[in-house]
């Protein structure tokens, strides 16, 4: 008998200290989801007034804010350098095309020795 009210008496004690140690763990994960909420609040708060800020920028700043390109008289006067000669065939082409209908089927061959005219 003594032995059952021993036993029993240690089964309660054990049963309240699991039942403190159940409440401290749903009491540690609900501060941790209050402080996670409040995280979560903080952050959106930063955003919109980031938010705020952008839009108060954007309304201080004038609208159009586009490069327009300008010229001066000494952009046109200096010597350009080309990295390599410029292509004469083009210049030759348009040559061979206005004087093709004036040769007939004479062959014009340019520098190269390439025939350029169109035949059908």
């Amino acid at each position: 008998m003594e032995w059952e009210k021993r036993e029993s008496e240690r089964t309660g004690q054990d049963h309240r200290e699991e039942e403190e140690k159940m409440e401290t763990f749903y009491a540690m994960i609900r501060s941790f989801q209050e402080a996670r909420n409040r995280r979560k609040m903080e952050l959106q708060e930063l955003e919109e007034e980031e938010e705020r800020k952008k839009k108060r920028k954007r309304l201080k700043e004038p609208e159009s804010k586009t490069w327009v390109p300008s010229f001066k008289l000494e952009d046109f006067t200096e010597e350009i350098e080309f990295r390599r000669p410029p292509l004469t065939s083009s210049g030759s082409l348009c040559h061979t095309f206005s004087s093709g209908n004036k040769k007939g089927n004479e062959k014009e061959e340019d520098g190269s020795g390439i025939d350029l005219k169109l035949k059908l």
